[in-house]
């Protein structure tokens, strides 16, 4: 073969197999939260999921996000250029950092059934925090609209194709993530930003 320079192609491991492979059994959870995703109380229902980002030539990254059902607000985030398990770990570790985070009674955190959110790992780590683990039915992406919603207005709003380096598109999803927070307003939150109408319910409770 390196006499006729031939080539023998060797296929990528599939990262979520070995990611399965690397944290033992992976366990689907019973959905919880069954689409009550604004119960007026923030804290309580927490939306997760992980959306790819394509910006520059060709190049492709990672959002997780954390979003209150409630209020709207992006809670934590994370972004990647690799879709490992940390991807989704790192996004809760960053939940436990914010100082603006008050978890409520009974608080759930909700996620489709993907290999992030079955693993071992990420449930252990969902019980740390203290919150129970909801999921969505198998390929039934209703069951987590809200967040879908806000990925999709991130891609129409934000500049991720003209971001070069994935240090460029950080900065612009933060900037953005900062705009959606605080100066957005939403007809579904009273005409308040997702801040506003947490301070709102908080007020009014």
């Amino acid at each position: 073969m390196k006499k006729n320079d031939i080539i023998c192609p060797i296929r990528k491991a599939n990262p979520y197999r070995r990611m399965m492979k690397a944290t033992k059994e992976h366990r689907v959870v019973p959905n919880l939260l069954n689409r009550q995703f604004k119960q007026g109380v923030p804290g309580k229902v927490l939306l997760t999921d992980i959306t790819y980002l394509y910006y520059g030539k060709g190049m492709k990254a990672y959002l997780s996000a954390i979003k209150d059902g409630s209020t709207g607000e992006i809670l934590a985030y994370h972004l990647s250029d690799r879709i490992t398990l940390d991807l989704a770990t790192d996004t809760l570790k960053k939940l436990k950092k914010n100082k603006n985070f008050m978890k409520a009674k009974d608080a759930l955190i909700h996620s489709d059934q993907g290999v992030h959110y079955t693993s071992p790992i990420f449930q252990k780590a969902v019980k740390k925090l203290g919150l129970r683990h909801s999921m969505s039915r198998r390929g039934n992406c209703w069951d987590n609209a809200p967040q879908e919603s806000f990925f999709g207005h991130l891609k129409d709003e934000a500049s991720i194709k003209a971001c070069t380096t994935l240090d460029e598109l950080k900065k612009e999803i933060k900037q953005y993530i900062i705009y959606y927070n605080h100066y957005r307003y939403q007809w579904n939150l009273k005409k308040m930003t997702p801040v506003q109408y947490r301070d709102h319910l908080l007020k009014t409770a």
